[in-house]
């Protein structure tokens, strides 16, 4: 009776590892604030097995004009420009569809967050936190893949 769970506990493991989402592709960012969108953020997994976040693009708004630099950004990333600017950085796979130790910048602010996130189980739905401190303070933003 034991061999017997033990192979349906193994076939179930198996079977959620398989279906686990892939993080990288293409994400429009959706303001958390707002519900408009923001940007697009090209995600890649680097050979560490970590992911990176890039702009790729801005997305234009009604009566909003994008900054085009990172004034405020601290080192390295003041002053260069938001399109190609590394949003996202070592954020690493902590269980299926659960992302963890990342950093995540605010352009806007220049202020660097610890970072996870989850990706819903039909891999359309990205869902990060932002914090400081203790993930209880700070703010979450649902991502919506692209391609």
């Amino acid at each position: 009776m034991i061999k017997i769970y033990s192979v349906i506990a193994a076939a179930l493991l198996t079977s959620t590892i398989s279906f686990a989402q892939d993080l990288t592709g293409t994400w429009q960012q959706i303001d958390d604030k707002t519900g408009s969108p923001k940007a697009l953020i090209d995600i890649k997994k680097l050979g560490d097995g970590t992911y990176t976040g890039t702009i790729t693009k801005v997305t234009p708004r009604p009566g909003y004009k994008p900054q085009e630099n990172c004034v405020q950004c601290p080192a390295p990333y003041t002053d260069k420009p938001i399109l190609g600017l590394e949003l996202i950085k070592g954020l690493k796979e902590s269980a299926p569809d659960n992302y963890s130790g990342g950093k995540v910048l605010d352009p806007l602010t220049g202020k660097i967050y610890n970072l996870k996130g989850r990706i819903s189980t039909n891999g359309k739905r990205l869902t990060l936190r932002g914090y400081l401190g203790v993930s209880a303070i700070g703010r979450s933003q649902t991502w919506l893949r692209v391609n």
